[in-house]
């Protein structure tokens, strides 16, 4: 795939992996919406990321499909056409599940798990007329386990098997989709401050290339689940 002139759209774009990913994308020519549920928050990313009238900031709350198929058909007015979607945007509350508040549940079903067929929903359509490429970010606890991670982990479980099932009902219409799989990243998830204690993770822009990678595949090439994790895990 040619990025010049081509469309994507990145859920919780404004920060952490989402904004990482508009970075190499607008280097390598492409248009990038990015979204957030304040819009303001979003506003300031896509003043950061400087690339003039190439960037479109949305307010959308991916928990609600009515905030993504208005987002989308703002991306459409504005370039015509949507060429890629990354279904990036999510949330994490951990406690035993003893512990786990139903709040905390529901938002990450709402917004991991729910929130991925939202924008796939409102974005399909444009994406059967471009043949274009949908990929959401799931994690390596979307296959591990891990004591405390039952809610967040119910998630990207989730979020594993709905895009693969996605990839088996779209590729008829030639397009192509993928979940990537990331070990620790440093960004602002939970919490993090990230800093030089995170130089040993995975770096946000590191996603990005990924996703270029992805693109640039030779069309008859689908990587439809990819891991990937730190190359050398914290020295504590």
């Amino acid at each position: 795939m040619n990025l010049n002139d081509k469309v994507v759209y990145i859920t919780g774009g404004s920060k952490g992996i989402g904004y990482g990913v508009a970075i190499k994308l607008l280097e390598a020519g492409a248009k990038v919406a990015i979204s957030g549920r304040t819009l303001k928050t979003v506003e300031e990313a896509a003043k950061q990321l400087d690339a003039q009238d190439r960037v479109l900031p949305l307010a959308s709350d991916v928990s609600k499909h009515g905030d993504e198929k208005a987002a989308v058909q703002k991306i459409l007015d504005k370039w015509g056409q949507l060429d890629v979607v990354l279904a990036n945007a999510g949330v994490g509350y951990f406690a035993p599940v003893d512990e786990l508040e139903d709040d905390a549940w529901h938002k990450m079903i709402d917004t991991n798990l729910s929130g991925v067929f939202h924008t796939l929903k409102a974005s399909v359509e444009a994406l059967k007329k471009s043949k274009g490429y949908y990929i959401t970010l799931a994690s390596l606890a979307g296959t591990n386990f891990f004591a405390s991670g039952a809610g967040y982990n119910a998630t990207k479980f989730g979020v594993v098997g709905f895009t693969q099932a996605a990839m088996l009902d779209l590729r008829k219409y030639d397009i192509k989709v993928s979940t990537i799989m990331p070990g620790s990243v440093a960004t602002h998830f939970a919490g993090n401050e990230p800093d030089e204690k995170d130089a040993w993770k995975i770096q946000p822009e590191d996603i990005g290339e990924l996703v270029l990678d992805l693109l640039k595949m030779n069309p008859r090439t689908l990587p439809s689940k990819i891991e990937v994790r730190p190359t050398r895990p914290d020295k504590k």
